[in-house]
């Protein structure tokens, strides 16, 4: 029996040699810990691979760029109607389709999603390339006065459960799982791209990816906010495995897309094609400088008996109150202008701040105390939790004085999120000033360093923490299974 024993990988000559030295016994315990180990090692295994996309062809639709939009979340009512109105093949029509009156089990918006794939395979408007493909991602784009070039590539990974490998960052709700397993379900399709964060120093992708840019791209064009979205194939053996040999080694965090991965494991446990292990991804480098973070900010309403001086005064008990007072819209330019550097004042000194604006002829900044107020509403959290701005307007802030608490913000009914993009801050204004809105509440963007020791710390930021700019856009690739 003893001749049986191998330890995994090993030659005969080397085994021999273990087994003259150790004995039985010992081998077999040895064998036993290697095996372990290299099990332990597999897991922690990133897994990608090259794929066959299928593409929207130009010359069956035209602009491919009119049949593109942004993922799925963040197109409003009035978004979704210019994406139809963009073009016949527009992929809002599956990701995002109109609701109608009429809809029952046999017809609505996920049947007529699974229609619309059917019929642009069946045309010629959707075609598979031919060849398997690393896709590199560049968007070029304006952030703070300043240029960036982002760098991602899109590959499928194969789905890890939260953990090692792969990360979470943000709180996930109930129904748009629902709503994107529904879909995975009628068209057996992925659409949409999980945006993961990895961390590699020598710049493997980007290299890559610089190589293929020479070439032509697949998809080049200029969205509606200034972006440049290019899509380039890497088909090269050598430049694909140098990718996958890279990820091989690295742990994961989902910087967007947290309900399509959870979804992904879901429909993963239903489904037995070996297709749905592998989830279409976008990856980027934080070593890279073309990865920024915005601010989201909060806006309340439908308070019952909402009186902002009264919240002031509450206030006053765990945060420090700067007021900027304004007599004019000149002066109110000034006074907002006095806040947001304020605001960034605070961030730089690690304190947790935050803008504040209520329609009363002011702008505030208030600036957290002491830390250790946070232990009396967040005990259990870790201290990278705990020193987040977010953690604390939503608990010291909205749930504690405002009474917004898990159950109010799953169902929506009390806080509207805002992009810190070009006009967030005057929108939310603006909505304040009309009675559409009770406050505003003006945030500074999370650090890359806070949401990988959140993340690594085995939590969660609360929901709508991060906006990583500019969004990935969804239709450029899709994975059918």
């Amino acid at each position: 029996m003893a001749m049986r024993i191998c330890l995994t990988g090993q030659s005969d000559f080397v085994n021999l040699l273990v087994f003259a030295v150790l004995g039985e016994s010992q081998l077999a315990s040895v064998g036993a810990s290697f095996e372990k180990r290299s099990r332990v090692y597999k897991r922690i295994m990133m897994e990608i691979k090259p794929f066959k996309a299928v593409r929207f062809d130009a010359k069956h639709v035209g602009d491919v760029s009119a049949c593109v939009s942004p993922p799925y979340d963040v197109i409003n009512d009035k978004q979704q109607n210019q994406l139809y109105e963009k073009s016949d093949y527009n992929i809002v029509r599956i990701i995002l389709g109109k609701k109608e009156a009429s809809d029952d089990e046999d017809n609505n918006q996920y049947t007529r999603a699974a229609g619309y794939l059917k019929k642009w395979l069946a045309e010629g408007a959707l075609k598979q390339d031919s060849q398997e493909a690393i896709y590199g991602y560049v968007q070029d784009f304006q952030a703070g006065g300043k240029a960036y070039r982002r760098f991602s590539f899109i590959a499928l990974a194969k789905l890890e459960q939260f953990g090692d490998i792969v990360r979470p960052h943000e709180k996930t709700m109930d129904a748009p799982i629902v709503d994107r397993l529904n879909l995975n379900r009628a068209t057996g399709a992925k659409f949409g791209l999980v945006f993961m964060l990895y961390e590699d120093k020598k710049q493997v992708a980007e290299t890559v990816i610089e190589k293929a840019m020479k070439q032509q791209p697949q998809i080049d064009f200029t969205d509606e906010q200034g972006v440049r979205h290019q899509l380039f194939s890497i088909t090269g053996e050598e430049d694909t495995k140098a990718i996958a040999e890279m990820m091989q080694d690295k742990k994961c965090v989902i910087a967007d897309g947290h309900h399509r991965y959870t979804t992904a494991l879901k429909y993963k446990q239903e489904n037995d094609n070996p297709a749905a292990a592998f989830q279409m991804l976008a990856f980027s480098n934080t070593a890279h400088e073309g990865l920024v973070v915005l601010a989201t900010h909060r806006l309340v309403d439908n308070l019952p008996d909402f009186d902002f001086e009264k919240f002031l005064g509450e206030l006053k008990s765990d945060f420090e109150i700067t007021e900027f007072h304004f007599d004019s819209e000149k002066d109110k330019a000034d006074a907002k202008e006095k806040m947001l550097l304020q605001m960034k004042k605070e961030h730089r000194q690690g304190r947790n701040g935050f803008g504040i604006y209520g329609g009363n002829g002011n702008f505030y900044v208030a600036a957290l105390k002491d830390r250790s107020a946070m232990d009396s509403v967040a005990a259990q959290m870790s201290e990278a939790w705990l020193s987040l701005d977010v953690s604390v307007l939503h608990k010291l802030i909205l749930e504690k004085l405002l009474k917004i608490g898990e159950k109010e913000l799953a169902s929506k009914s009390n806080l509207e999120y805002v992009k810190d993009t070009q006009g967030a801050v005057d929108y939310s204004i603006a909505k304040v000033d009309s009675g559409e809105k009770q406050a505003a509440f003006f945030t500074n963007p999370e650090r890359i360093e806070q949401i990988h020791k959140v993340a690594d710390a085995g939590e969660v930021m609360p929901q709508k923490s991060t906006y990583f700019y500019p969004k990935v856009f969804t239709g450029l690739t899709i994975n059918k299974l």
